[in-house]
C-alpha cells in the first residue's frame, strides 16, 4: 500500500470526520460522546488554517486513511510555542506505518514553525499509544487520575512531552 502524507484541503473533511466519528463512537481516544457533523468539522478546519496550524492527511488509494494536526496547548500567551497535538489512523490502517509517517511529518512541520514543545494527552490505558510515541522521543510526564469520563467509566489522562529544540 503506498501511502501518500500532504496537507489537508476541504475536501478532506468528509474522510478525517469518519475517522473521528468512529474514534467518538468506538474508541477513548476522543473524550467524546457524540459524532460531529461536517458543519462542525468544517470549523475546527477553519480554526486551524486561521491560527496557522498544520492538518495533514494520509491517503492511500485515493481514501483517507489517517490525519494529523496540532493546536494551541493553552490560549494564555506564555504557552505559545508549546502545542498538543493528535494523530488519528483509520480502523483497519494501524500497524501499516501511517502513524509514524504522520506524527514524523507534523513534528518536522512543528520545528519549521519554532515550536518549542508538542505535547500529547492520552488515555493512560492506551499503551500502544504511550509506547508510539516514546518511539519518536516524548517523555510520559504525569497522569491526571479520573478527569475524563466515557463508556461509564472513569479515564486517566497520560501526559506526555516532546521538546524539539
Amino acid at each position: 500500500m503506498k501511502v501518500t502524507i500532504r496537507r489537508a484541503t476541504a475536501n478532506d473533511l468528509h474522510g478525517i470526520l469518519a475517522i473521528v466519528n468512529h474514534a467518538i463512537l468506538h474508541t477513548t481516544a476522543i473524550y467524546d460522546y457524540e459524532p460531529r457533523t461536517i458543519e462542525t468539522q468544517q470549523q475546527w478546519f477553519d480554526d486551524k488554517v486561521k491560527s496557522a496550524f498544520p492538518v495533514i492527511v494520509a491517503e492511500a488509494e485515493d481514501k483517507i486513511v489517517g490525519f494529523a494536526s496540532y493546536g494551541a496547548f493553552n490560549p494564555k500567551v506564555g504557552y505559545r510555542m508549546t502545542v498538543e497535538h493528535s494523530v488519528y489512523v483509520a480502523d483497519g490502517f494501524s500497524g501499516n506505518g501511517v502513524g509514524k509517517m504522520l506524527l514524523s511529518e507534523l513534528i518536522a512541520l512543528a520545528k519549521t514553525q519554532k515550536i518549542h514543545v508538542m505535547v500529547g494527552l492520552i488515555d493512560a490505558s492506551n499503551v500502544g499509544s504511550i509506547e508510539f510515541h516514546k518511539k519518536f522521543g516524548f517523555t510520559e510526564n504525569g497522569v491526571l487520575k479520573e478527569v475524563g469520563f466515557k463508556f461509564d467509566k472513569w479515564l486517566d489522562v497520560q501526559f506526555m512531552q516532546l521538546i524539539l529544540d
